[in-house]
């Protein structure tokens, strides 16, 4: 049995295709791994704060000398951190808002890339310390940007999940969906054909 992790990051709840393709790659998974644990954190409904001062200053002064917003700022990243390493497989739906990863996306990113945590610094440079694990990264994209220039999402979720030390990471991009019907058909569909082969 494996615990599955799913970040939901778009602001719709109704009419959203990162999510729809999140349902879909559920109902195929739970079938094909039906003991599987999966728990879903969306980001819409419970948005994780920006990184500020007081998050720092959980993370950085002893535990006596934290204020009160500071010891709930480190409560609630370690919370958002337990889920992650307790995840065997994780699953990221992530939209593309002006050819990136939505905000809400990067602040849960910047409560989980803790050092001595998820990461470690040695004498040859970061190390992560969340081996082992699988990703699958389900976007949907206005335009086609896969392999260009534009696309600043999968590289840098790429190398923001392999600092943590999660390498084996599969991308389905639902591409075209602003391009007219045709473009948003073909998109969608090829975003469920992979679907179904990685599930």
């Amino acid at each position: 049995m494996s615990n599955v992790l799913v970040i939901e990051s778009s602001a719709r709840q109704q009419g959203s295709i990162s999510r729809q393709l999140t349902e879909e790659f559920l109902v195929q998974w739970r079938e094909a791994h039906p003991d599987d644990s999966i728990t879903i954190r969306d980001l819409a409904k419970e948005p994780v704060p920006h990184l500020d001062e007081t998050l720092l200053g959980g993370w950085m002064k002893p535990a006596d000398r934290q204020s009160a917003a500071e010891k709930a700022a480190l409560e609630r990243s370690n919370r958002l951190t337990e889920e992650l390493l307790a995840a065997d497989v994780l699953v990221l739906a992530a939209p593309m808002y002006n050819f990136a990863i939505p905000s809400t996306l990067k602040s849960w990113l910047d409560h989980v890339l803790r050092a001595g945590v998820t990461f470690k610094y040695t004498e040859t440079g970061p190390q992560g310390l969340l081996s082992g694990k699988r990703a699958y990264v389900l976007t949907a994209r206005g335009g086609i940007y896969a392999g260009s220039a534009l696309d600043h999402q999968e590289p840098y979720l790429r190398q923001a999940l392999a600092f943590i030390g999660i390498h084996d990471v599969t991308f389905i991009h639902a591409e075209g969906l602003n391009m007219g019907a045709e473009f948003s058909e073909k998109g969608l569909a090829q975003a469920k054909s992979r679907l179904a082969e990685v599930a």
